[in-house]
This record gives structure tokens, C-alpha cells and sequence, in this order.
């Protein structure tokens, strides 16, 4: 698939905008990409950075209270390099591997708005292989399952989930699935 700007080079970067629920597909190559500044193609010079900022800038509200305001800020600070959530925030991409530890609690709701109230990638799975990959899934939200019933002292539940998960793992042995 060709650029879509320049007509010559092979598209690497496909974005997708969908509003109203109309579908529309953008593909353009590197070059083209960098030379726009990482703004999204018709969009009125919208960059990835703003989107993800967008995403963030839903905090809850801030306490009027200065000292307050002040160990928030201090707490939000990466202490390998000294980012802070404000400027993640104004940023979209974070200074180090440690933000991630550091800025997670902030993180959740932003991943649970993303995709869709999940807040784990779960990928996408082969189909030719998928079936075992899925039955052990199956097996992990069973075993929690089990796990709630023993605590509440559910144990004709319990017993049901715990047969569920007998009859998944032989599944899993016997090569089924």
C-alpha cells in the first residue's frame, strides 16, 4: 500500500478515526509522518501526544488546600528521573521504565477508558491454537471463582465451579480444545 501523501513510498503507519461512526483509514509512510510532526492526517493538526493527554487530563478534583497540592506533587515524581505526572500528562510519554510503577495508580482508569473497562492486554490469540490458550484462561477465572465460594462458605458452589475445572483440565491433557 502506497503513502497516501506523497504516492511513492510504502505506507508504514495506519491510523483508523472513527466518528459518529463513520470509519476513516489513513496510511502513510515515515517520511511523510515525520515531516507532519506525528499529527494525525486530516485532523486538523492533531498530534499522538495531545490524544494521550486528553486521555489523562480527566483527573479528579484537586484539593484547594496548598500543602495538600504539594505532597500530591511530590508523591506523583518519579524518582529515577524526576518526571512528574503534570508533565507525563502534558508530555504522553513517560522519562523512564520506572514511570510506569510510579504513575500506575493514575493509570487504571486511563486504561479502563482505552479498552473498553479492562485494564490487562489480553492480545490476540491464533485460532489454530487459540482453543487450549482459552481454556486455561477459563481455568484461571475458575480457580478465583472457587476461591470467592470457599471464603464465603459456598461449598455446593464451590463443588460445581470445582468440577468445571476438572472437566477444563482434562480438556487441556487429553489434547481437546
Amino acid at each position: 500500500m502506497k503513502c497516501q501523501e506523497c504516492q511513492q513510498r510504502p505506507a508504514t503507519l495506519h491510523f483508523t478515526k472513527i466518528i459518529n461512526g463513520e470509519k476513516t483509514e489513513f496510511h502513510i509512510c515515515e517520511q511523510c509522518a515525520k515531516e507532519k510532526g506525528e499529527h494525525f492526517p486530516g485532523s486538523n493538526s492533531f498530534s499522538i501526544h495531545q490524544l494521550l493527554s486528553g486521555l489523562l487530563d480527566f483527573e479528579q478534583p484537586k484539593p484547594q488546600d496548598p500543602q495538600a497540592q504539594q505532597t500530591i506533587k511530590r508523591s506523583l515524581t518519579c524518582e529515577k528521573c524526576g518526571m512528574t505526572y503534570e508533565q507525563f500528562a502534558r508530555v504522553g510519554r513517560f522519562g523512564c521504565a520506572s514511570c510506569y510503577q510510579t504513575f500506575s495508580p493514575k493509570l487504571d482508569p486511563v486504561f479502563k477508558r482505552v479498552h473498553s473497562g479492562n485494564v490487562a492486554h489480553r492480545g490476540k490469540v491464533p485460532k489454530r491454537i487459540g482453543g487450549g490458550i482459552e481454556i486455561r484462561r477459563q481455568i484461571r477465572a475458575l480457580k478465583e471463582t472457587l476461591k470467592q465460594h470457599i471464603e464465603r462458605e459456598e461449598f455446593e458452589e464451590a463443588a460445581l465451579v470445582r468440577d468445571q475445572i476438572r472437566s477444563l483440565e482434562r480438556k487441556v491433557s487429553g489434547g481437546e480444545g
